[in-house]
């Protein structure tokens, strides 16, 4: 079969003949004399008609990866592999193609890790140390861990400069090469040759000549003990000695250290690998190549005796042309977004730490709505706060929130504890959780409420206490009513109680399912089938379909489920049991009458459904519920967590200061519904930015919804699990 080899190589190139040679790009001496071993061994390796392709591969030799980037653009080279940091800005500010994504043997992706010799430092007192970086705007080096310090508030940017401005104020000296240009004090610790001679000049360059370039760089600037801490990626530290390991660790994001081995769980957050760009017009030809180069020369190539692409050993540097750790190159197609390729989270990150320089969109929070009302009440707070501009955004539903946070097309959204778990899973984090405890007065010596005891609210099930064969057990053909689709009190804990002991002997894990097998029908906002058909949709300017997931419906949310059992105002269309919280149903009792749905309904009139099958007044709903739901918390990007709380902090203020003002940010009333952008029920937002979703909302909460999910089908888990480090 060995006939078929170089039938396969011409196959490859018969579409190109007439392609110029390719020319990479090189950093360094040593990556010069590698690339020029490549270009002997394609040339010793390919068929003529290969050879008349492109195969007199040329080596340009450049100052650093920026010259390269020029020189691709300006045509004076065609190949270069760049950290994802890199490949990012040369997409988007030179117009370049990413062709080629570097696939490590665990995914494609590299996890930052920050690494010291001092066994008293933690992540937390950072200020006004000595750091070492693999390079500005690189992935490990640079936007991870900066990323985790603006979120967790411990490096404050302001955002009137430059974010490397402020990087040189929180550091006492550093070593960033490729920082010369924004921030000369960032380079005070690099040792590269210095040179009024731009080709002699290596001092803080992205190139080998620099000594403390990328992560071997950077791990060097920490063994010499020139930096108190290095932020590299986690395949440099398989290159460490094990003799050397026991004096090295890695700082945790809870404060602690740990050793090298344990990166998987201390580490600073992860994010793509290298990648190979090129222009636009190119891109076929360098597929190609770099195709039949990986053939050749990877670690399964027919040719690898004679030459392997991912091994610098013999040059006397590390990660020459490529990572020495690289498994293989996935191969891009054309219609890849960057965004696509580097991920969501991190294209995000990259744009919240200005590497497409400052918009108008730095200066303004992008809130998220769900309605018309929620659009109405979202207005009326950017007209009565003076804070930083917030702008109005609606989406479909909570779910499409998530959705557009993690796009960047918005930036915050209040979420209810089972859209947090969500959020959670789909990279965001909290900023502050809605409180819903007496008192909102600060402790000494803070601004703002600090507490980690969170108040909860319940979820009930209520029936008209006319309808005196209805109860928890006997629900079986009856018509049901829920909030909506993953609401807590509507969706998550009703399907754990023994609704039917006719229809639940099975016990089935997705509530779902369980709706559908108990109920005749019902109204379950976001759902399908029968648990659309008691639903009515809206009318006017909040006109939609029936069943839509969001306030449109009338019959969503915690109002919409007391409107379902109450019926239209018709008298049609109704249910014999609600399912919703507890928190401001007496309220919304008296708004029936008040907004005009329904006359003369008192809280007598309904009764709490029991889980031992019983039923009580509406007063004894600590003792006759569901179950206890977290509260709900607002979530946005990483890097937007001190904008984001900043904001909330400060419209606080402003509306506290001005107590007679008709706009109230926890009423909803006179928007006509209730629990607009936040639960009515809330007295104040608590700061949480400091702890985990998966704390606030605690570990039974977390587990009961892990367990359902794991067995129920959701597009919104699908689209948030998409993850770039595993799809090459």
């Amino acid at each position: 079969m060995r006939w078929l080899y170089p039938v396969l190589i011409l196959f490859i190139f018969a579409c190109c003949i007439r392609a110029k040679k390719m020319r990479w790009c090189t950093v360094s001496d040593p990556e010069q004399r590698k690339c020029a071993e490549l270009a002997k061994a394609l040339a010793a390796v390919l068929p003529p008609a290969a050879l008349a392709a492109f195969a007199r591969l040329s080596c340009i030799r450049a100052s650093s990866t920026t010259d390269c980037i020029d020189r691709i653009k300006g045509n004076r080279a065609d190949i270069v592999t760049l950290d994802a940091g890199e490949v990012y800005s040369a997409v988007k500010q030179f117009d370049l193609v990413a062709v080629a994504k570097e696939v490590y043997s665990d995914g494609g992706c590299i996890l930052s890790v920050a690494v010291v010799r001092n066994s008293s430092l933690d992540i937390r007192s950072l200020k006004g140390l000595r750091s070492c970086h693999s390079g500005v705007r690189w992935t490990a080096g640079w936007s991870l861990p900066l990323g985790f310090l603006l979120s967790r508030n411990y490096l404050s940017w302001s955002k009137e400069h430059p974010l490397s401005q402020d990087v040189s104020a929180f550091f006492s000296a550093s070593c960033v090469p490729g920082a010369a240009g924004m921030a000369p004090f960032l380079c005070t610790l690099c040792q590269g040759q210095k040179s009024y001679i731009r080709q002699k000049n290596h001092h803080c360059e992205t190139s080998h000549s620099e000594p403390f370039y990328n992560n071997q760089g950077a791990l060097r600037c920490l063994r010499r003990g020139v930096g108190d801490v290095a932020f590299l990626d986690h395949l440099s530290l398989q290159t460490i000695e094990e003799s050397e390991q026991e004096d090295l660790r890695l700082l945790c994001p809870d404060g602690t250290q740990a050793p090298l081995s344990h990166y998987r769980r201390c580490n600073l957050g992860r994010g793509p690998g290298g990648g190979m760009v090129t222009r636009h017009n190119f891109r076929k030809v360098v597929r190609k190549f770099v195709t039949t180069m990986q053939m050749l020369f990877g670690h399964h190539g027919k040719e690898k005796q004679r030459f392997q692409i991912f091994n610098s050993s013999s040059f006397g540097e590390n990660d020459l042309l490529f990572k020495d750790l690289t498994d293989k190159l996935a191969v891009l197609p054309d219609d890849m977004d960057v965004s696509q390729v580097l991920g969501l989270d991190y294209a995000a990150l990259l744009k919240g730490l200005g590497h497409e320089g400052s918009s108008l969109e730095d200066s303004v929070v992008r809130w998220c709505c769900i309605s018309h009302a929620e659009q109405k009440k979202c207005e009326q707070w950017a007209l009565n706060i003076k804070s930083d501009p917030l702008v109005c955004v609606r989406a479909a539903s909570m779910r499409d929130c998530i959705k557009k946070i993690k796009r960047d097309e918005v930036d915050a959204v209040s979420l209810d504890a089972t859209h947090s778990f969500i959020a959670g899973r789909c990279g965001l984090v909290p900023v502050v959780t809605e409180y819903y405890g007496g008192s909102c007065v600060p402790s000494e010596g803070s601004a703002h409420l600090e507490t980690n005891v969170l108040p909860t609210v319940v979820g009930v099930a209520i029936a008209k206490r006319s309808s005196r064969s209805i109860y928890i057990g006997n629900l079986g053909g009856r018509r049901s009513c829920h909030g909506y689709t993953y609401s807590p009190a509507g969706w998550l804990l009703p399907y754990r109680h023994s609704l039917s002991l006719e229809h639940n002997s099975s016990s089935p894990c997705d509530p779902d399912q369980v709706f559908n097998t108990v109920f005749w029908k019902g109204c379950l906002p976001g759902a399908q089938g029968n648990l659309c058909k008691v639903c009515m949709g809206g009318t006017g300017e909040a006109a939609t379909k029936r069943c839509a997931d969001n306030h449109n419906e009338r019959y969503y949310g915690n109002m919409g489920a007391l409107r379902c059992l109450v019926g239209d105002p018709s008298g049609k269309s109704f249910g014999d049991v609600a399912f919703l919280e507890q928190h401001n149903l007496l309220t919304n009792i008296v708004g029936l009458s008040s907004t005009g749905w329904a006359e003369g309904w008192t809280s007598s009139d309904f009764e709490l459904l029991c889980s031992d099958g019983g039923r009580a007044p509406l007063s004894e709903w600590k003792t006759c519920n569901l179950g206890v739901i977290p509260p709900s918390t607002v979530m946005t990007r990483p890097v937007l967590t001190p904008r984001v709380y900043d904001f909330l902090m400060k419209s606080q203020e402003t509306l506290a200061a001005n107590p007679e003002a008709e706009f109230k940010l926890f009423e909803s009333e006179q928007f006509g519904e209730s629990d607009l952008l936040f639960k009515d029920a809330t007295q104040c937002l608590v700061h949480t930015s400091h702890m985990d979703y998966r704390t606030i909302l605690g570990e039974d909460f977390y587990t009961h919804v892990e367990t359902v999910f794991n067995c129920t089908h959701s597009d919104i888990l699908e689209f948030c699990d998409q993850d770039v480090c595993s799809i090459f």
